[in-house]
């Protein structure tokens, strides 16, 4: 049996395989953001299809950073602890590690959401959200989001999580910090790529007090389709910051949400888009082919629609010794075999692949399978704005 298929450590936790489920936002918990039973039959059917370890959905830190998707788990207080703690023990039952991503959505929300206006390092509006500009963090403020942050991990540890990761990428708070495009500050919380990364930096050395060893993990960007967004130089710097902060391995991504489907590149799915956006819902049908024209060239993905962030992962995993998750158009057991076996990422992550089919890994391991049946429609990455997620496979259920 080849290495994808060994027992490998990751960050001190053990794993069955190399192959891991990356974040995938469910929209299974209920309206106060615990997980439901649903939620939990969810997880196990992962860790019965032999996947070799969960990274949760992101999972808000506080109230006003709460997703615009449905129904959004949060960790946000004590009284949740014993709910994750019911899923963790669930998986766990089933030897599969479950690592918990954390996160604040900043200004890729709603007000209407959350109850609270939108925040961001600086007050620049969000190209696909489009509410008034956030509200610019103050020193106070950002002082409170590092707590909530370092009480999330210690909840995660509570719980029985085996680890956390920190979500870094994709546009969210931590993400908007750490990109010059999208933090203009002039203060210790910008300017420099270390200003930058200093609400990181605080939120790993105040969690590493409170909960020592316990695994630590985050997920960037190493890309970003602005002029004046995040680039691999920087990217390969703040991954060295990370291992030097205490981070105990990286997953390896790109894109934020303006930039359409940079992050889970694609299909244009215009029709579920215009199904379900809560603008485009207004628009009149007879403007459709306009307004698809028009966001089409705005968000449309580039090819290629695989292996899209290895390059990335690979440089900077030239510059660490912690391990390096590749993620990102990884559909093929031979894509994966290549990537593990010449050493050119430590573990892969799937996220898509798994909607279709929990069961994928077992397919692979027992050669049932080549490749993944998802078709990168995109219909699920626009779905879960309205409903928990599924595989829609292209096609609106009229």
């Amino acid at each position: 049996m080849n290495e994808v298929f060994n027992e490998a450590k990751l960050a001190g936790i053990t794993l069955n395989n190399r192959i891991i489920r990356s974040a995938t936002h469910e929209g299974m918990s209920d309206e106060n953001g615990r997980p439901t039973e649903t939620f939990i039959k969810k997880y196990e059917q992962l860790a019965k299809g032999g996947v070799g370890a969960i990274i949760t959905g992101y999972v808000g830190v506080m109230a006003n950073g709460k997703s615009p998707a449905f129904n959004m788990t949060m960790i946000d207080s004590n009284d949740k602890i014993a709910a994750f703690a019911e899923m963790v023990k669930r998986v766990h039952a089933m030897e599969t590690p479950i690592i918990m991503q954390i996160a604040h959505c900043g200004r890729q929300t709603r007000s209407k959401i959350t109850g609270y206006p939108t925040v961001a390092p600086s007050p620049i509006r969000d190209g696909l959200y489009n509410e008034d500009r956030p509200h610019e963090l103050t020193e106070s403020e950002i002082m409170d989001i590092i707590r909530h942050f370092v009480a999330a991990v210690e909840r995660g540890k509570k719980a029985g999580f085996d680890g956390v990761q920190l979500h870094l990428a994709h546009g969210y708070l931590l993400s908007s910090f750490l990109s010059p495009h999208m933090n203009k500050r002039k203060d210790r919380w910008g300017g420099t790529t270390e200003n930058r990364f200093r609400i990181v930096k605080e939120i790993l050395n105040q969690s590493r007090k409170r909960v020592g060893d316990y695994p630590m993990l985050a997920k960037i960007n190493a890309f970003e389709k602005s002029a004046d967004g995040m680039r691999i130089d920087e990217a390969v710097k703040i991954a060295k910051m990370l291992e030097e902060n205490g981070c105990d391995a990286i997953e390896v991504s790109s894109g934020i949400i303006e930039d359409g489907f940079w992050f889970a590149r694609g299909e244009f799915p215009f029709e579920i888009i215009a199904a379900e956006n809560f603008r485009l819902k207004a628009i009149p049908r007879f403007l459709h082919p306009l307004v698809r024209t028009v966001l089409k060239k705005q968000m449309d993905s580039p090819q290629p629609y695989s292996l899209y962030n290895l390059e990335s992962a690979q440089q900077i995993k030239k510059q660490l010794e912690i391990p390096v998750i590749a993620v990102g158009g990884i559909h093929k057991l031979a894509e994966i075999n290549d990537i593990i076996e010449n050493n050119r990422c430590d573990f892969v992550s799937m996220a898509r692949p798994f909607i279709i089919e929990p069961n994928i890994v077992n397919k692979f391991r027992e050669g049932k399978q080549l490749e993944s049946k998802c078709i990168n429609c995109n219909f699920c990455v626009i779905g879960i704005d309205a409903r928990p997620f599924k595989c829609y496979y292209g096609k609106i259920e009229k």
